[in-house]
């Protein structure tokens, strides 16, 4: 079966017991359809980059499911008409990637960003004017 990942937003004003509820419900759905959920995350309450349905926040949940397409899109079909969820992606995907996703690692634990050259340069053409 092909292999999918998912995120959506639920509302900011659910509790985290109610957020990670609809993760539970919407793997039942997708288990009713011949498909199963691998790997869930749930990701807190974070702070959008634009309001969305007049909503700064949102409760984040990330999904890994290996399951037919026909379960995938049911499962997005009833999350478009949730009232509770704001927003969705799924993308389909080669292979799931070991371990925590990049939002669940700590900082340190996901390497250094490396020099981007442009502290440096500004100096250095600083002293060569002088």
């Amino acid at each position: 079966m092909p292999l999918y990942e998912h995120v959506f937003i639920a509302r900011q004003d659910l509790s985290n017991t109610q957020a990670e509820g609809l993760i539970e419900h919407f793997g039942t759905v997708l288990s009713d359809n011949g498909g199963k959920i691998v790997e869930t995350e749930y990701w807190g309450v974070k702070t959008m980059a634009y309001k969305i349905n007049k909503n700064r926040k949102g409760h984040y949940a990330f999904l890994k499911t290996d399951a037919p397409a026909s379960a995938v899109q049911e499962m997005e079909r009833l999350m478009r008409l949730h009232d509770d969820v704001m927003r969705v992606l799924t993308i389909k995907v080669d292979a799931h990637e070991e371990g925590p996703s990049a939002q669940m690692q700590k900082r340190d634990e996901r390497g250094d960003r490396g020099d981007r050259g442009d502290r440096g340069d500004r100096g250095d053409r600083r002293e060569r004017r002088n």
